[in-house]
């Protein structure tokens, strides 16, 4: 299964750079089902006919995708310099920016004149920043459809192609014909989560309420761009932004705390799960969270069972599974290549990590160890990921986050029990806001005096894919080797 499932990734993402012909695919899948079905008893030969198998199969549904892609009914209507008339409904929570608000339109009908055209698709939406409009509101939009740009440091037509967005809409006309469109229950948690920032927001100013709301929520658009980049060069923008790396060390932080508190492994099992759980759904259960969620679940899995070395194919199989349902994730999706890497980092490196930072105190209230085991496993993996697609290698970040992610945890809990209480009892959330905000300021502080060093982070502009590639090849050449000083040392003793 693990073979088969990574021959799978492989023809995903080998996509977009091979272009066979039907023919020769059909006859590869053939040779692979005849090798395994003639050396039925060979157990390699049945491993390398079903590799070849679904290895194709990986590039048949690359292929699908794309074709679905370029064949979008909105596709056709992009840039041909007229007016449409689109009808459809806010499909997730509106991203408020500083002078505008971007709305993702699930579009259902084409409007032309008296008459309507059924037609599929996504439209991302500029308009107005103080437009009052919420997820599940159904809209009448006019205006012109456009290709997504490419800019000279970023695709954003990439980038929007993997939540299936090719097309943009900027200030249409707009007219609201309805509100009752979408899940109950996501329309529910997002109407929580305005209450709980407006709540806050009377009691915490910035920058403590921005950082408040990335750490709580992973919404970036209340830190100004002078904070984004201090967070970049300490190496501590994971805690601002709902990401597999954060998700994944938070994953494996809260087990550990849990058990350090006296509690037994299944107890500490499913506080774990439940506390991970109601923090996704919280911040409204977005896609990535989601993901990154799932490989967090199978973190902790693999911990409570005690068979961390075995997760990898839990994990493997978990990737190729979200890849079939979105191919493009793989490729353009950096949260999932995050989650995937932090994953695959702390189930190889932690062990390893941990014997070479034995002597280092770990105590309950402030697990040194633990955290910086966490810490370096997920980002050895996720650095050259980070570098390619940043251009930052930030040096103190072990420094940083040592002081800084053992305390997430219990200020998270702090926080979200201040929200409620806000919206609750508005007096008794002024007292709690004290401690809210002293915790906040530790943050802050910790982040703005380490930002300061010229030496914080060293700046790597336009690294070619190639090393990369290298990068990965020697990390998991790296892992062999580690696995294989285990088994030796295991077999010795």
């Amino acid at each position: 299964m693990l073979y088969i499932c990574l021959a799978f990734v492989i023809g995903v993402f080998s996509g977009p750079f091979l272009n066979f012909s039907l023919a020769f695919e059909i006859i590869v899948a053939l040779f692979g089902m005849a090798t395994t079905f003639v050396f039925w008893r060979h157990q390699r030969a049945v491993a390398v006919g079903l590799c070849l198998l679904f290895f194709v199969f990986g590039l048949g549904r690359y292929q699908v995708a794309e074709n679905k892609a370029i064949d979008s009914e909105l596709l056709f209507l992009n840039d041909n310099g007229k007016i449409v008339a689109l009808t459809g409904y806010i499909v997730t929570e509106p991203d408020i920016r500083d002078k505008s608000i971007k709305l993702t339109i699930a579009v259902e009908n084409l409007v032309s004149g008296k008459t309507a055209k059924d037609i599929t698709g996504k439209v991302l939406v500029t308009t107005d920043r103080y437009s009052n409009f919420q997820y599940g509101d159904r809209l009448k939009i006019k205006g012109d459809l456009e290709t997504p740009p490419i800019f000279d440091s970023f695709n954003y037509r990439n980038y929007l192609k993997k939540d299936g967005i090719y097309s943009i809409m900027n200030w249409p006309e707009i007219e609201p014909i309805g509100d009752n469109v979408g899940n109950k229950i996501i329309k529910f948690l997002f109407s929580f989560k305005n209450k709980f920032k407006e709540a806050t927001r009377s009691f915490i100013s910035p920058p403590q309420e921005g950082i408040l709301e990335a750490l709580v929520f992973g919404d970036e658009q209340d830190l100004s761009q002078e904070w984004k980049e201090k967070l970049n060069l300490t190496g501590t923008r994971h805690i601002a932004a709902v990401s597999g790396m954060n998700i994944t060390i938070t994953a494996f932080l809260i087990l550990s705390f849990a058990l350090s508190l006296g509690l037994w492994r299944q107890q500490a099992f499913f506080v774990s799960i439940l506390l991970l759980s109601i923090y996704i759904l919280m911040i409204g259960a977005p896609a990535s969270a989601v993901r990154a969620g799932i490989m967090g679940f199978i973190l902790i899995a693999a911990q409570y069972s005690g068979r961390l070395s075995v997760a990898s194919r839990a994990v493997v199989f978990a990737a190729a599974i979200m890849i079939y349902q979105n191919p493009f994730i793989l490729k353009l999706d950096i949260g999932f290549q995050l989650s995937f890497l932090a994953i695959v980092g702390l189930i190889y490196l932690q062990p390893t990590f941990s014997r070479l930072l034995s002597k280092i105190p770990n105590p309950k209230a402030f697990p040194v160890r633990t955290t910086l085991v966490a810490t370096l496993s997920a980002q050895v993996f996720t650095a050259p990921i980070l570098i390619y697609n940043f251009g930052y290698l930030p040096i103190l970040s072990p420094i940083t986050n040592i002081l800084i992610v053992p305390f997430l945890a219990p200020i998270t809990i702090l926080i979200f029990v201040f929200g409620i209480i806000c919206i609750i009892f508005p007096l008794a959330g002024f007292l709690l806001s004290w401690p809210v905000w002293l915790s906040l300021t530790y943050i802050i502080g910790i982040i703005g005096w380490f930002s300061q060093f010229s030496f914080a982070a060293l700046t790597i502009q336009n690294i070619h894919w190639f090393w990369l590639a290298l990068s990965y090849v020697c990390l998991t050449a790296f892992v062999f080797y580690l696995s294989r000083k285990e088994r030796l040392n295991f077999l010795n003793y």
